[in-house]
């Protein structure tokens, strides 16, 4: 698998098998991003999806991922928080 300078950890890693989205922002995340980043993230947007009660069949929910997406492996802005202090104790 060849190796690529990761720009979110500055690290030399594998890069990913291929691009993760079908559009320039999947292609620029396999030029550019980590295995071991791609898979941080994916751990985080299942976090965000969970914490926030996420139906990704909607746009605003997609908007809302793709835009955390930038912000977590580019640093281009803020990512959403995710409140764990309340982690178990949610009642429906």
């Amino acid at each position: 698998m060849p190796q690529i300078q990761c720009v979110r950890c500055g690290q030399t890693e594998p890069q990913l098998e291929r691009p993760p989205l079908r559009n320039e922002l999947g292609e620029r995340i396999h030029r550019e991003i980590c295995q071991r980043c791609w898979d941080q993230w994916l751990r985080y947007q299942t976090a965000l999806i969970n914490h926030h009660g996420l139906d990704v069949r909607d746009k605003p929910a997609r908007e809302f991922l793709m835009a955390n997406m930038e912000a977590f492996l580019f640093r281009s802005g803020e990512t959403e928080d995710i409140d764990t202090s309340q982690k178990g104790s949610i009642s429906w």
